[in-house]
């Protein structure tokens, strides 16, 4: 089985932010990770870690205003000093919680903004923040997601997204692989993992329709787990779905399917 961590900004959410470590400590998990952890100080965060014997393996780059609708800025023409003051921040926290993976999103284009202009700014986003990553010994990510979810993301399919590796011509940027949104925007899971498995950084997952958790949808988890450990993948992969019930109810397919 692959080695799974748990997204505490999804999973566990029936308590404070500050209790999702000991609450996933509970359930045998050693490893974490935190979509923005910057309400929180990065020295109370690694306490935390510390407490629970615990690993934060991912986190995200500030995304801009989340509760105006911003996800992401990275494509932003007019907003490239706010988002690099951002990815400093990102690589402030994960080098003081030891996380080597920042996870950097496109963003939505913004409106009556040039397609091409808003492809040039996230290239050049993501080689300076291929660079800066690299200088901080942190693997720089980043994830096409799904828009039926969120209509206009820039980035949106896992061919898009080796294309602008390509482009951006750095060798420390990877794909975030999310199952969920890849089965919704172009399926053929197992094959494209297998065929991509090395420009693919990290892992997450959850069932499809709906985000909840595995054998709630459409998709063989067993069938997907089992490709990954044949083809020998040695990274982490993420629970990060919305629970159909409670959190420790909707672990129940862990011990099914392992």
């Amino acid at each position: 089985m692959p080695d799974f961590a748990v997204n505490l900004s999804m999973l566990f959410t029936e308590v404070p932010l500050t209790e999702r470590f000991a609450a996933a400590a509970a359930e045998g998990f050693s490893k974490v990770e935190i979509q923005f952890p910057y309400e929180l100080p990065a020295d109370h965060i690694l306490d935390l870690l510390e407490q629970h014997k615990q690993q934060l393996i991912l986190l995200n780059a500030p995304a801009g205003d989340w509760l105006a609708g911003d996800r992401g800025i990275a494509c932003h023409p007019d907003r490239i000093a706010e988002f690099r003051q951002g990815a400093a921040l990102a690589i402030e926290y994960a080098d003081k919680l030891k996380c080597r993976n920042i996870n950097i999103l496109s963003g939505i284009v913004p409106e009556n903004c040039d397609y091409a202009l808003a492809e040039k700014t996230f290239i050049a986003n993501l080689r300076f923040c291929a660079e800066e990553c690299d200088k901080a010994g942190i693997q720089l990510l980043t994830e096409a997601i799904n828009t039926q979810d969120i209509p206009g993301f820039f980035l949106n399919n896992s061919r898009q997204a080796f294309a602008l590796f390509e482009a951006v011509g750095h060798t420390n940027i990877k794909l975030q692989y999310d199952i969920y949104h890849m089965q919704i925007m172009e399926g053929n899971l197992i094959q494209t993992l297998r065929k991509n498995l090395h420009r693919i950084g990290h892992i997450q997952f959850a069932d499809v329709p709906g985000r909840h958790e595995p054998q709630t949808g459409e998709l063989n988890f067993s069938n997907i787990f089992k490709a990954l450990d044949d083809m020998g993948y040695s990274g982490v992969t993420s629970l990060e779905y919305n629970p159909s019930v409670s959190t420790t109810e909707s672990l129940s397919w862990l011990e099914q399917i392992a």
